[in-house]
């Protein structure tokens, strides 16, 4: 029969020995790590544990991370094949399959294991039981061991670090014998939506959902079949513009609803939790407190938002513009690249694609509390602090705007570096001070801002020919708007001097100006409470992103939790992940918020 599960109390009651003895294995043939931990008693839960075992590592000279890292074996290395492993990591590499390896597995696992050897000077670590703790596959391991290869040393030993604490967590969840069972939930539902995509990004595997083709409506259908069949909502259905709208029902009729969701949209080659992850948590509360036979005193209406990104028309925040009441008449004569308007492809969605329609979808703010959001954090703070939440403090502002320095095209070779003018050079010039401007708000209290030139291009340029054009964009972004307008004027302002002091023209235009969104402070308080239920520390950060949260902050209070992604955070990409045990923590975040009020 298998031990008894270990207990917090339990473990809380022992002296630093016995400590230490009963946490042997998590950390591999590191039993400094609990030694150290044990002064941080009593851990108020598992998840407050896990973070003070991570904390150590975090605070621990880098000779003592590298001692952690090289007491790690190989994958499928000299070691596994002697039969030497500790029985922990035995057990993981088996259930990945690494102990099956074809040969030409087992070869390419020794060559990239030599090679990273070579280049780093320690082992290659990655927890090989995943994101769901039930294992990779042999391909998925080679892949990642492959990519990460080519990463720089010290972003590697980082990673290295985040596996370590990934492979620490599985041991915990075993030797406590916790499930997430929702965690599991949610990225079962992730994994299972992600399966409708776009041709011809379905056919190579990738994720690609742009508004209402048939691979959008596909997913609609699949999230209505999930609320009432598995939740067990109230009521469900897809309104005029193709937002999936569910209502959990409160005990109180005549109380205030509270307003959640996110979009289910997605970006080109995508990854299939930006945005999802809002619906999906929501739907894992309503579901267990239908299974509980529970209600609580206010109903939840959550909306999966048919587009948030932007992908097939020009009109981003579409589906919660809708409930805003700011949904622009225009759109429904724009074109996508077949030359589709909105308004037919409304129609043969089965929507009316009729404006009184749409206005009918406007909400009145006075019958909810207010609308919150989980989203995946698209970005690497979370992640490099080993801290799975966050609570967002605000939505950054934004400025857009397309441009263009005219110049002179001329000879490269015969005209003199004294006489140019050099269209590209000045945009150069330009987008080294975006950076550095932007730098300058590093430690702003508020948070830092963000300066990008994402497009740059040079019309008919010529490898021999000085460039007499050159178009770029300017993507400004600040947690407070006059951050923003600050930032913004600093870079116009430079722009007006490069091009006069080089002799060139230019043109600019502001394409967007989008106000920043700061958390309601009492919604926001509601989630750091949440986070502190939970025994963990509360990180406070701001969202560089944008967020349907920003548009529901236009009509009603709204606060957003984050939670860290892995692989640096990364998102808008197949590399997009988070971990089971992370989306645990946000269903039980999310409820521990629906209960306090």
């Amino acid at each position: 029969m298998p031990a008894p599960a270990l207990t917090i109390p339990q473990l809380n009651a022992l002296d630093i020995d016995a400590f230490t003895q009963a946490l042997d294995g998590i950390y591999e043939h590191s039993p400094w790590i609990a030694h150290e931990a044990w002064a941080q008693r009593p851990f108020t839960s598992l998840t407050g544990l896990k973070h003070a075992l991570a904390q150590v590592v975090r605070q621990a000279s880098r000779d003592a991370q590298l001692g952690l890292i090289r007491a790690h074996p190989e994958l499928a290395g000299k070691a596994a094949v002697a039969g030497q492993l500790t029985a922990e990591s035995t057990n993981e590499q088996s259930k990945a399959g690494l102990t099956h390896c074809t040969p030409d597995e087992f070869a390419r696992l020794q060559q990239l294991n030599a090679d990273y050897k070579d280049r780093f000077g320690w082992p290659f670590i990655l927890a090989v039981r995943g994101p769901r703790g039930a294992g990779l596959s042999r391909q998925q391991i080679i892949d990642t061991f492959a990519r990460r290869l080519r990463l720089p040393a010290d972003f590697e030993l980082a990673e290295c670090l985040r596996n370590i604490h990934r492979i620490a967590e599985i041991r915990l969840n075993d030797k406590f014998g916790a499930e997430p069972l929702q965690g599991n939930l949610v990225l079962g539902w992730a994994d299972e939506l992600a399966v409708h995509s776009e041709p011809p990004y379905a056919e190579q595997g990738q994720l690609t959902v742009t508004y209402l083709t048939p691979a959008h409506q596909a997913a609609a259908a699949q999230l209505v079949q999930w609320m009432k069949d598995d939740c067990g909502f109230d009521e469900v259905s897809i309104d005029a513009v193709g937002n999936v709208v569910a209502r959990y029902h409160g005990t109180d009729a005549s109380a205030p609803l509270l307003l959640t969701g996110s979009h289910y949209d997605t970006v080109r080659n995508g990854g299939k939790h930006d945005g999802r992850l809002g619906i999906f948590v929501p739907m894992a509360c309503v579901r267990e407190l239908r299974r509980a036979g529970k209600r609580l005193k206010h109903g939840m209406e959550v909306v999966g938002f048919a587009e948030e990104e932007g992908q097939r028309y020009k009109a981003t925040f579409l589906g919660s513009g809708a409930l805003t009441g700011d949904f622009d008449p225009r759109w429904l004569d724009q074109v996508d690249a077949d030359g589709i308007p909105m308004r037919d492809a409304m129609k043969a969605a089965g929507h009316s694609g009729d404006l009184a329609d749409i206005a009918k979808l406007k909400r009145d703010p006075g019958h909810y509390l207010g609308f919150v959001e989980v989203h995946i954090e698209q970005g690497p703070w979370l992640d490099e602090i080993d801290q799975p939440l966050g609570v967002v403090t605000a939505i950054n502002g934004s400025a857009r705007y397309t441009g263009e320095v005219i110049g002179l095209a001329s000879h490269a070779g015969t005209t003199p570096m004294d006489r140019r003018k050099d269209a590209a050079a000045a945009v150069a010039e330009l987008v080294l001070y975006v950076e550095e401007r932007a730098a300058q708000d590093l430690k702003a209290s508020s948070g830092p801002s963000v300066g990008t030139v994402g497009v740059l291009n040079v019309p008919g340029g010529s490898i021999n020919v000085v460039p007499g054009r050159c178009q770029f964009t300017l993507d400004l972004r600040a947690p407070l708007d006059h951050q923003r307008d600050s930032l913004a004027a600093d870079v116009e302002a430079r722009l007006a001097a490069i091009c006069a002091r080089r002799g060139v023209d230019y043109t600019l235009e502001r394409t967007l100006t989008a106000a920043a969104a700061p958390s309601n402070p009492a919604w926001q308080a509601r989630w750091e409470t949440a986070v502190h239920q939970l025994g963990l520390p509360v990180v406070k950060l701001p969202s560089g992103a944008g967020h349907d949260a920003m548009k529901l902050h236009e009509v009603m209070p709204q606060a957003m939790l984050f939670v860290r992604g892995g692989n640096a955070g990364i998102s808008h990409n197949p590399l997009e992940t988070i971990t089971n045990d992370d989306a645990q923590l946000c269903v039980d975040a999310f409820m521990h918020l629906l209960e306090g009020l």
